[in-house]
């Protein structure tokens, strides 16, 4: 009984997203629920492969005041977030854990807001992205489950709004592209190979393997992510009749001082994400290819 009222749901709402893309998107933006989020994505997404789905004209992207997770993540300030320290024991595991599991939630809003926000794109833009979207899912539940073998759960750990405001601030194809796949996804490609190895140094627990197998997938597929910003943050540039070197302006812009980068960078991740080699070398601050 439960299971056909269920299917009922689901159907009448795959019944709406076949008039709408743009406004189903901009549903499941706001949907606060996780659970409710995914499903709802997952009918939407069978319902886009499946070429059922129809673009509006003239849709006008909204501009949203606080993310979908606010109304069960404890939100604070960056500096104020819980240090990943000691991961050795349980305690500090579920903080690094709830971290990143944070990081892929919101991807998957990000990945859903590059779709929503630029209309009249190429239909292989939408294709990106809400592949995307379904990868962070993905991602984003199988971290839930190793958060929920350790005992917790996801908005049980303060997180900070970075990712999401990153995506409020850039309204412009180009800035987009370039801030959000091209400089803070690029910049997990250099950060997470540094965590399997503070992890590798551990004593090694099922817990432990579990995190590793996580992030190994993820840092894996996160490169073709970011070589999709790549593709489309050219694209940019070729519409608005500006050079690719116009990427570190806009960071500038958005995040002075941000190069050269401080630590070591992923150079072989990142070349395959689509990084020119004067682009890394600037990055590095010194000949990294």
């Amino acid at each position: 009984m439960i299971y056909k009222v269920i299917r009922g749901a689901l159907y009448k709402f795959s019944l709406e997203l076949y008039m709408d893309f743009f406004r189903t998107l901009h549903t499941l933006l706001i949907i606060e629920t996780p659970s409710e989020k995914i499903a709802r994505f997952k009918v939407f997404y069978d319902a886009y492969l499946a070429d059922e789905v129809i673009f509006e004209k003239e849709y006008e992207a909204h501009y949203f005041e606080s993310p979908s997770y606010a109304g069960f993540c404890h939100v604070v300030e960056p500096l104020a977030v819980p240090k990943r320290r000691n991961m050795a024991q349980k305690k500090g595991q579920i903080i690094l854990l709830h971290a990143i599991t944070h990081i892929e939630y919101s991807a998957i809003d990000l990945a859903l807001d590059h779709a929503y926000r630029f209309t009249d794109m190429p239909r292989d833009y939408y294709d990106d992205w809400l592949k995307v979207a379904d990868d962070e899912i993905r991602h984003f539940l199988m971290l839930e489950g190793v958060l929920n073998e350790l005992g917790s759960s996801y908005g049980e750990v303060d997180v900070h709004d970075a990712l999401f405001e990153a995506s409020q601030r850039t309204q412009t194809l180009l800035d987009r592209m370039a801030v959000v796949p091209r400089f803070l996804e690029a910049s997990g490609l250099d950060a997470t190979p540094e965590i399997l190895i503070r992890l590798d140094r551990m004593p090694q627990t099922p817990f432990i393997a579990k995190i590793k197998a996580a992030l190994e997938v993820i840092v894996e597929e996160e490169v073709d992510h970011v070589l999709k910003g790549d593709r489309w943050f050219s694209y940019a540039c070729e519409q608005e009749g500006v050079d690719t070197s116009v990427y570190f302006e806009i960071i500038e812009k958005y995040y002075p001082r941000s190069f050269p980068r401080k630590k070591m960078i992923n150079v072989k991740a990142r070349q395959q994400a689509g990084f020119s080699c004067d682009e890394l070398n600037i990055i590095a601050s010194e000949k990294v290819c």
